[in-house]
């Protein structure tokens, strides 16, 4: 497995740090998130809550990339480009089956991060602050 035709490396050297971390924003929010939204359920919930998390996290994260490659790259028109993945895309995701390229298999490490997250559970119980 390679990643050279990656569209990642296309991009200057500050267009690729400004890139990760801006993955590393958006993952770190979504598992925040997710923890939260998590605690003071049981397992089933939280593993409901995670496939949840992940579907918004695919639905809405290209349009926040796109913003991203709007403010580096010139010229590219104001749109949207979000959409409703279809389930087994995101399953395929999950699967690492998906296209070979770092975003795809990105979003698979995302899930098993928020699978993860389920089973860890939270120690906080009762109703949430």
């Amino acid at each position: 497995m390679t990643y050279a035709q990656d569209s990642f490396f296309t991009l200057s050297q500050f267009g690729q740090i400004g890139l990760a971390l801006l993955s590393a924003v958006l993952a770190v929010a979504t598992l925040g998130a997710a923890y939260r939204l998590m605690r003071g359920y049981r397992i089933l919930n939280r593993l409901v809550l995670a496939g949840v998390v992940f579907a918004l996290f695919v639905w809405l994260s290209p349009q926040i990339y796109y913003t991203y490659y709007r403010m580096i790259i010139e010229g590219l028109p104001a749109q949207w480009v979000i959409g409703w993945p279809p389930l087994g895309q995101m399953v395929r995701y999950a699967c690492f089956t998906a296209d070979q390229s770092l975003s795809a298999h990105s979003q698979g490490l995302l899930f098993w991060a928020l699978v993860l997250l389920a089973f860890r559970g939270s120690r906080q119980r009762g109703p949430r602050a």
